[in-house]
């Protein structure tokens, strides 16, 4: 963990400081450089599901897709953190009807969906990683392997995931550290620069090969077609991003307040990581950050203002502080 990092965040309560979060943020281009940044830009993180669209990128190039007539919904939810959503459960069950298998090949582990009761069962399918698995499962099905491989570091199916995002952030695959997920699937550290880099070729594909480019595309416009499958209709920033911006804004949330935003047809890429893993220090960072290199316009902002509020307040409504931004 970076020691030297900067405050990005505190939180006051009255006159006075009651807490703060460090952390790193990196704004890079296509071609991997740096244009802005605060804290160490090369510090490695974790990407968690912040890679997601990267890890998805197999679903298409391995021809799974077009072999089991996947729609752009299969997409979205391939690279969703969803919420559980009964929109979200229909579409992985239909992924998974569609190449043959059942939801008890899932290996993501059962959980409740988001603002859910502890009454409502924990199922593998309402777990917010579920579309990834099934997109998992779609490539195991097309290139002939073991289903109940599909999360070994060594399948056809992780060794395609580990290569699509090592090239798509200009890192070598020898280079990627490899970690088990919250999902049981691999997940990858590597440089904030790198990630950033590569959420900035995902939105901005112009100068990657036409096959990729065009894979790139697919998911990028199925975020921007359904972004509440990507991660939910109810109090969602990524979902929210999305929408505000028309596709426009490319935004993925990883656990441990990871999070990357491509910004398609500005050659940027955003990617953001708070250094104790608490998203609270986290989205007001994400829209001052778009707002300062104008990608972000008055009427978007304005949109997302439940996201940029600085006001704190009680659970009876009343201001007891404010949230402050350093940049």
């Amino acid at each position: 963990m970076e020691t030297d990092n900067p405050i990005v965040t505190r939180r006051w309560r009255g006159d006075n400081v009651e807490s703060q979060h460090r952390g790193a943020w990196v704004v890079a281009r296509p071609d991997g450089s740096v244009i802005d940044h605060g804290g160490n830009p090369h510090q490695l993180v974790y990407g968690r599901s912040a890679t997601k669209s990267f890890q998805a990128l197999p679903l298409i190039e391995s021809g799974a897709v077009d072999r089991f007539s996947l729609p752009s919904q299969s997409l979205a939810t391939a690279i969703a953190s969803h919420s559980g959503e009964a929109i979200h459960r229909q579409i992985v069950a239909y992924t998974l009807d569609q190449i043959g298998l059942s939801e008890d090949a899932l290996l993501c582990g059962p959980q409740r969906p988001f603002n859910a009761g502890t009454d409502a069962p924990a199922e593998r399918i309402t777990n917010n990683c579920s579309g990834k698995h099934a997109g998992f499962l779609a490539v195991s099905q097309m290139v002939g392997e073991d289903p109940a491989r599909y999360l070994d570091p060594a399948s056809e199916v992780q060794t395609l995931v580990k290569a699509a995002v090592a090239s798509m952030c200009g890192v070598e695959a020898t280079d990627l550290g490899v970690a088990v997920d919250g999902c049981s699937a691999p997940t990858f550290q590597l440089p904030l620069a790198a990630l950033a880099t590569g959420i900035a070729r995902m939105a901005n594909p112009n100068d990657l090969d036409p096959r990729r480019s065009a894979s790139t595309r697919q998911l990028t416009d199925a975020a921007a077609t359904h972004p509440e499958l990507v991660a939910g209709t109810h109090e969602r920033i990524c979902t929210d991003l999305i929408a505000a911006t028309n596709g426009r804004l490319f935004a993925k949330i990883g656990a441990e307040a990871v999070y990357v935003i491509g910004a398609v047809g500005s050659d940027l890429g955003l990617a953001v990581k708070i250094d104790d893993g608490d998203q609270r220090g986290l989205h007001m960072l994400l829209i001052e950050l778009l707002t300062r290199h104008n990608l972000l316009s008055p009427a978007e902002r304005e949109q997302l203002t439940s996201w940029s509020d600085p006001i704190r307040r009680n659970w009876d409504g009343l201001p007891i502080g404010w949230v402050e931004v350093v940049l």
